[in-house]
């Protein structure tokens, strides 16, 4: 039992040295590129725009109000997780747009030391389908510290891309 604890120990120190992923730098998601309000990093993945003086983009707004509608219940509040589900703060710091977004609208089932995790698949669900970008770049803007715990105090409006791309989707 001890040399178990001493492996599992040893094994989580290694793997805390593990190099940053290429996702887990603020310098990674900086935005440099915004159509129509919506922010683009180097690499044109969706990523979060926060001015000096504390204004959250629209699209980090509404992720941080459609994770607290549709996805706290399991991962927490904030994205830091549960006894339920992972804290997805820390799993986007390894995880590309392209697995976040097969994830979310796919699921996933993961089964492992006698214990079954499965994330449902929400590609059929609008309120979480329409918005995941927005969520992806909320949760982004929380993986790499870019963004406190809590509602963001100030935010840009929406812009009417945004409307237009949210009624095409809901109707649709």
């Amino acid at each position: 039992m001890a040399v178990r604890l001493a492996v599992s120990a040893f094994i989580i120190a290694i793997a805390s040295l593990t190099p940053v992923n290429a996702q887990d730098s603020k310098e990674a998601a900086k935005a440099v590129s915004n159509e129509d309000g919506k922010y683009f990093d180097a690499d044109g993945v969706p990523t979060y725009n926060i001015s000096p003086e504390g204004v959250v983009d629209w699209f980090t707004f509404s992720g941080y109000r459609r994770y607290h509608s549709d996805c706290h219940v399991c991962h927490g509040p904030d994205g830091v997780g549960s006894s339920y589900a992972p804290a997805l703060a820390e799993s986007l710091k390894k995880m590309d747009y392209g697995t976040f977004i097969s994830i979310v609208a796919e699921g996933r089932k993961n089964v492992g030391g006698g214990k079954e995790n499965v994330m449902p698949a929400f590609g059929d669900n609008k309120n979480v389908y329409c918005y995941m970008d927005d969520l992806y770049v909320y949760l982004r803007a929380r993986a790499v510290g870019g963004m406190p715990r809590g509602r963001p105090p100030k935010r840009e409006d929406k812009t009417e891309a945004a409307a237009e791309a949210e009624r095409s989707c809901m109707e649709g």
